[in-house]
């Protein structure tokens, strides 16, 4: 089959194209996806690039095309171990059924399914867990294998396109509304309220009746404004004096950086901290006074409990929340796929089909 294999941490140079790869075959609980497509997340170049190695303090982007010097091979995954090369990543995965594994019933064959990204491992009390396309290997192939019980039936007249633009991105938003306990009282802020995860955390807010402010750059504004948000601050703008002290309920944050302290200066007394990225940098101050003293609450979120997924499945097929594909790549196309993912010129997701 074709696919891309990511043959160690570095820039888009580790990622190659191959016609050569073997069909994966399904073990016991096991199923094989024919890939209908895939899409882009950040997590697709974080590890690429080995940005979750503790040895690296800065953003994204600084080696998003070339990869860090700082070696970063053994802590460099999202479980904080090595991981082994050649890996086939994508962690957003739309596709069919063609084949599965022992105890797993055959009238499944034929199933259009999902693949939940951020699989669980071991008991949930433990919180560990591991990312379709990292730890195991995802969706930029032709074909994908999956534990049985991680490939989600979805009834659904979206293309494959479509529903390979929700697993990563919107999963990862659920999680973060539903750990910060949103209501339709709240008044919530998101950052990078452009990117995938920001986009699917407007709708997933307003479909919870929360009060939406987003912060994204200026180019974007009615974009964002389109799905959903009730008022867009630029992202060179002070929050702080547009909005004033203490006037948010939830901050939900995919950002971080060098702003991150005026993020906890906008909320409320009592008011939650979710976050799920850093793109602008991981390394932060924090004054310990203003988290005790306004009796702040801070979620970290990567760990999803099942129903998460379960949730966003139902409200796919409800119709209750939106695709957002900005623009689809041949998945041969890959580099200047990722290249586009990261000058953040698009709103939503860019799909890649094999």
């Amino acid at each position: 089959m074709s696919g891309v294999v990511l043959n160690g941490h570095g820039g888009l140079d580790k990622l190659a194209y191959r016609d050569d790869l073997p069909v994966p075959t399904p073990g016991d609980n096991e199923v094989v996806i024919k890939v209908g497509a895939s899409a882009i997340n950040n997590t697709d170049i974080n590890t690429r690039i080995g940005w979750y190695s503790k040895q690296v303090t800065s953003q994204t982007n600084n080696g998003a095309l070339d990869g860090f010097d700082a070696s970063v091979d053994d802590d460099a995954s999202w479980a904080g171990s090595a991981l082994s090369f050649p890996l086939i990543q994508g962690a957003d995965c739309c596709g069919i059924i063609v084949a599965v594994g022992g105890n797993v019933d055959e009238s499944r064959i034929g199933e259009r399914v999902i693949i939940r990204s951020m699989q669980q491992v071991g008991d949930a009390a433990d919180h560990l867990c591991r990312t379709f396309g990292s730890e195991v290997n995802g969706g930029f192939a032709e074909y994908a294998k999956a534990d049985a019980v991680e490939a989600f039936t979805v009834k659904s007249e979206l293309t494959d396109s479509e529903l390979a633009s929700f697993p990563c991105a919107y999963s990862t938003a659920e999680n973060m509304i539903e750990r910060a306990n949103v209501k339709a009282t709240d008044t919530v802020m998101i950052t990078g309220a452009s990117g995938g995860v920001g986009s699917a955390a407007i709708q997933l807010a307003k479909r919870r009746g929360a009060r939406v402010i987003a912060i994204c750059s200026q180019s974007k504004r009615e974009q964002v404004l389109a799905l959903g948000a009730d008022e867009v601050i630029a992202r060179d703008q002070d929050v702080v004096k547009v909005l004033g002290e203490e006037s948010v309920d939830v901050v939900i944050d995919l950002v971080a950086g060098g702003q991150w302290g005026s993020l906890l200066t906008v909320l409320r007394r009592g008011g939650r901290y979710a976050v799920a990225g850093a793109i602008a940098g991981p390394m932060v101050e924090l004054d310990v006074r203003t988290l005790y003293l306004k009796d702040l609450t801070f979620f970290g979120c990567t760990y999803q409990q099942r129903e998460v997924f379960e949730n966003l499945v139902s409200y796919i097929e409800r119709g209750e929340i939106k695709p957002l594909v900005s623009k689809q790549y041949p998945l041969s196309e890959i580099k200047t796929a990722q290249q586009a993912f990261m000058a953040k010129q698009y709103t939503g997701k860019l799909v890649l089909i094999p």
